[in-house]
């Protein structure tokens, strides 16, 4: 399925786009998949990630996450 849509990436993106287009699918994959190991907690999914919890949450916003819908 996520090379389903990283082919419509290519299919749809103008040149010099891709790149940036497929890294923000392949994080909000990640992004995603550590909210929901968290059930939704930030600072555990940016240790999951290794990155910074405010480097986190400016993904969170940049890629339009919702980190509501992961918590239970």
């Amino acid at each position: 399925m996520a090379n389903d849509k990283i082919i419509e990436i290519f299919k749809t993106t103008q040149r010099g786009q891709i790149y940036d287009r497929v890294i923000d699918h392949i994080d909000k994959l990640l992004i995603e998949k550590a909210l929901e190991d968290s059930y939704g907690n930030q600072l555990i999914a940016a240790k999951v990630l290794g990155i910074n919890r405010n480097t986190l949450h400016s993904k969170i916003k940049r890629l339009n996450i919702d980190p509501e819908r992961f918590k239970i």
